[in-house]
């Protein structure tokens, strides 16, 4: 499940003072934190415990492991305020200011695509294609029960005594299409503003990258000296 949340753009010359909305997977959060604790556990385990080149092995897989599991579950962010769409994935950061943004699509992946043409996947909105249908089913029993109420004449009658039963179902979107609609909104809302224009900015992660490059340098030097 995706969640959004709001925090305070570090000011900078380059960088908006407007407040963020912040959009991350709390389901990948928590998977990522049980990950790096039984990856934890059990190399320190064996860079204790372990014998001859044991230790040495375990410590090349978690050089390599933890920044990988990292980026791939606790890294993955979506910023977005009144100037741009920032997305940070597992090994790039890119800046859309809205003006440089065309779509926002949602199909088994959301992803952002730039006037050029270029897309841009966001990790951090996965799709659940079953809460997609899950709120795909509360619409059409909705649209199902006010046709019903309207054949029956008893429209007027549920207003009165509160609404129709059918309008507690639930949300009519899953968590991440509104997540969608929400950002596109205020995409349209800003992309001509005169603080949106610009073109799209994207940094490769060498603090993720590194540690990730040098575990596995060490660890195919250890298989190959073994």
């Amino acid at each position: 499940m995706t969640t959004p949340d709001h925090q305070p753009s570090a000011p900078g010359p380059s960088e908006p003072e407007h407040r963020d909305r912040v959009y991350r997977s709390q389901s990948g959060i928590a998977g990522g934190v049980l990950m790096l604790a039984i990856v934890l556990w059990l190399g320190i385990d064996a860079i204790v415990a372990g014998h001859g080149r044991t230790p040495w092995l375990a410590l090349a897989l978690l050089i390599l492991v933890i920044p990988a599991v990292t980026a791939f579950t606790l890294r993955p962010a979506v910023y977005a305020n009144d100037e741009r769409l920032r997305i940070r994935n597992p090994f790039r950061v890119i800046v859309l200011p809205w003006d440089s943004v065309a779509a926002l699509r949602s199909g088994y992946s959301n992803e952002a695509v730039s006037a050029a043409g270029t897309k841009y996947q966001m990790w951090a909105l996965p799709v659940s294609l079953r809460a997609r249908k899950r709120a795909n089913t509360r619409v059409a029993r909705r649209a199902a029960g006010q046709a019903a109420d309207i054949d029956s004449g008893l429209t007027s009658r549920r207003s009165m005594l509160g609404g129709a039963r059918h309008d507690t179902d639930g949300p009519l979107r899953s968590p991440g299409d509104q997540i969608m609609h929400d950002l596109r909104e205020l995409a349209e809302s800003h992309e001509h503003s005169e603080h949106t224009q610009g073109e799209p900015t994207v940094r490769w992660a060498y603090e993720v990258i590194g540690p990730v490059v040098a575990g596995a340098v060490l660890l195919a030097i250890l298989l190959a000296t073994g």
